[in-house]
């Protein structure tokens, strides 16, 4: 389904999004809801995730990752800047208008992402799970539990054990 889905976009047919919110939409759904409290949040987020989708399309790789992890990462990102807009528009504002970081800030930067991205990917599958829920998609330690079939107490424990171990990893740094 993958390789229609692509092709459509490719040659900018319509088509390729119809069948992308086929195969796509419940997990989009599933990301806006999980970051985003408010309904009609979450379905301007999910048409923000449609057409993000369709003007981004050239920047997609398929040697970098699947289909599936692009649009994932889309709606992710889609709803971490709505929530950020509707929390506080003001210093969303002042943050765009601050200076560039400098070439140095941004070499660190890269690096601190670079090593972090490893030190997760030497996590067990079960960790990698529950770091990605709680820290990229922001899922709230109740929404876990319930999905996960574990007591809020036992995931807030192994988040715990979680962030000291990537803390020691890292070199200290505070999560």
């Amino acid at each position: 389904m993958d390789e229609k889905i692509l092709a459509l976009l490719s040659a900018r047919d319509p088509e390729g999004v119809t069948l992308l919110q086929k195969q796509y939409g419940l997990m989009v759904r599933y990301i806006a809801r999980g970051i985003l409290r408010d309904a009609q949040d979450m379905e301007e987020c999910v048409s923000d995730v449609w057409l993000r989708v369709w003007q981004k399309f050239a920047s997609f790789d398929p040697a970098k990752g699947t289909l599936a992890a692009w649009v994932t990462a889309i709606a992710r990102n889609a709803a971490v800047d709505r929530l950020r807009r509707r929390r506080a528009p003001d210093e969303a504002w002042d943050e765009q208008a601050g200076a560039a970081p400098s070439p140095e800030e941004e070499v660190l930067r890269r690096e601190r992402t670079q090593l972090l991205q490893k030190t997760v990917d030497a996590l067990s599958a079960a960790e990698q799970l529950l770091f990605y829920r709680k820290y990229y998609y922001l899922q709230s330690t109740a929404q876990i539990a319930a999905e996960m079939g574990m007591t809020e107490r036992a995931v807030e424990g192994r988040l715990y054990r979680l962030r000291r171990r990537l803390q020691k990893a890292l070199g200290g740094d505070a999560l």
